[in-house]
């Protein structure tokens, strides 16, 4: 038997970011949305453990960890300790999500094995156990199972569904070299030491997703980590400025960074957008949202 699971990437429509915790953690609350770049988990059957991983040529295979490392290597031994089981099956991960991009790539990934090992071993998991299982793994983790457009607090593991009823289009600009999401906090605490415990509401960037007008979100749309990703990296401001230049209605670095999005008016102002883009950046992808979270596409 074989199990095919696609999973999608996230754009954070607001990240509002409070000053840590007692354990460590940033409070957050933000806006997820699910777009449609995804990555592919396939599992077969085997006695033992295998895991491999393909990229597009646009991702360099050194950025990718270890196997040993890999989420979803750790997500398998969750599952399975969750049921007194041995770890073991023939993975396969076909990439098309950016490496340490801010658009989770990593939790797309841990949350697509947990459905297609669930699947694999026969374990009829509950919703709840699942959504539990996803969030030890990482706060992007149950987002990536739920998909559309949900809220998040906490640190973004408590989740409630946002109806949103559009389509949103939009062009990504990943980068070659990533950034590192603990960096980008660490800054951030650095550039904020009178953060409040409380992180900005997203009150703008839900009004206007529910009245589905791409010009009031695009300038809803808040991410309280940008200023640390620019400070770390401050090519991405020239991106930022060259994705605005090309018409695009907003553009925000995502999540962490370093893929810079850009919200667009329609699919046709996204593909000019894209095209103008073209001109200067090797990779420029078109997608739009909100998509389903975790589910199978393959089974047989």
């Amino acid at each position: 038997m074989t199990v095919t699971v696609r999973a999608p990437a996230k754009i954070n429509l607001h990240l509002g970011v409070g000053a840590p915790r007692p354990d460590g953690f940033h409070p957050l609350a933000t806006v997820f949305h699910a777009v449609g770049l995804c990555d592919d988990v396939t599992v077969d059957p085997s006695d033992g453990w295998a895991l491999h991983v393909q990229t597009p040529d646009w991702i360099p295979p050194a950025d990718l960890p270890d196997p040993a490392d890999n989420i979803v290597t750790r997500a398998a031994d969750l599952l399975a300790a969750h049921h007194g089981l041995r770890r073991s099956g023939l993975v396969e991960v076909e990439k098309g999500i950016p490496v340490a991009g801010g658009m989770a790539g990593g939790s797309a990934d841990a949350a697509a094995a947990l459905v297609a090992l669930d699947r694999l071993w026969d374990c009829g998991t509950s919703d709840d156990d699942i959504l539990r299982l996803a969030a030890e793994l990482g706060s992007d983790v149950p987002f990536a199972l739920v998909g559309g457009t949900a809220l998040g607090t906490g640190r973004g593991e408590i989740l409630q569904p946002v109806a949103d009823h559009a389509t949103w289009w939009w062009v990504a600009v990943p980068s070659r070299q990533g950034l590192s999401t603990p960096a980008v906090y660490r800054r951030f605490d650095e550039l904020n030491p009178t953060a409040g415990a409380e992180p900005t509401p997203p009150d703008e960037v839900l009004r206007a997703v529910a009245a589905g007008d791409p010009h009031a979100l695009a300038a809803a749309l808040h991410n309280d980590l940008q200023d640390a990703a620019l400070d770390l990296r401050p090519d991405l401001a020239d991106t930022l400025a060259a994705g605005e230049s090309a018409g695009a209605l907003r553009g925000i670095v995502s999540g962490s960074g370093p893929t810079c999005v850009f919200l667009c008016e329609s699919a046709d102002a996204a593909r000019e957008v894209a095209g103008g883009l073209l001109a200067a950046y090797d990779v420029v992808l078109v997608t739009n949202g909100p998509v389903a979270g975790a589910h199978v596409v393959a089974y047989g």
